[in-house]
């Protein structure tokens, strides 16, 4: 008898797992979620899932809290994983040890690993991007290189299986180039179409050089300090301040 041919539907599914931890910046994540959500639908084959280490109510940086779909254990081998960012409470995640071994373990297997905005430092922290180049946000770019990272001024960076976005909305970016990388351009614009990104800004375009980086520096490093109170070596290795 012969055997007959896989179909499409023993194909295993391709997990995309998105990090959730208190704090986060609500766009950091659900921008992207959105983007990946949508190919889930399209492509049956690609499920998402949000991680976390219990599934209950997260604070954010808005008043909207988020809760887990999974734990971090019932998600130990995904596909993809993605990483949003914050302000203090993901700076202070910087010496989270627990936090980020959970993102060297979910790592290590998977195919692709994301960040948006300064959850490409937690990814530095966990020694993830050494070598690598790789962006964030603005504020925080310097950082990336005490990590062993080379930081790039882009929107979205990919370097290997590696690819992180700068601040923010640039994480829409950064997942639509995910869908393309796994699923084809095709079905990456079907995925803009569906989710109607065009972005039109009513000022325009940031304009980059017209802005003064350098007297945002005080507020960055303000809350760098505020979220490192409790580990001033940590802040110390950052900031060459003693």
């Amino acid at each position: 008898m012969s055997e007959t041919p896989a179909t499409a539907a023993e194909e295993p599914t391709r997990t995309i797992a998105f990090v959730a931890y208190p704090g986060i910046t609500v766009l950091d994540l659900v921008g992207p979620l959105q983007v990946c959500s949508a190919l889930s639908y399209l492509a049956p084959g690609f499920r998402t899932v949000v991680v976390g280490e219990r599934i209950e109510p997260m604070a954010t940086d808005t008043p909207l809290s988020v809760v887990p779909s999974h734990t971090f254990e019932e998600v130990p081998d995904p596909y993809a994983v993605l990483v949003p960012g914050g302000l203090v409470p993901t700076l202070a995640a910087l010496a989270d040890q627990r936090l980020l071994g959970r993102l060297r373990q979910l790592a290590e297997g998977a195919e692709l690993v994301g960040s948006v905005c300064t959850g490409s430092l937690l990814l530095a922290a966990a020694g993830l991007l050494e070598g690598r180049r790789a962006t964030t946000h603005w504020w925080y770019r310097d950082l990336l290189t005490r990590f062993g990272a080379t930081p790039v001024a882009e929107r979205w960076v990919a370097d290997g299986r590696f690819i992180t976005a700068a601040g923010v909305s640039a994480g829409i970016d950064m997942a639509l180039q995910l869908v393309a990388q796994v699923a084809g351009e095709p079905l990456a614009r079907e995925v803009q179409l569906i989710i109607e990104y065009d972005p039109q800004p009513p000022f325009g375009a940031i304009d980059w050089a017209g802005t003064d980086i350098a007297s945002y520096a005080p507020i960055a490093q303000g809350a760098l300090r505020q979220a490192l109170v409790d580990h001033p070596e940590l802040y110390a290795r950052l900031t060459d301040e003693k």
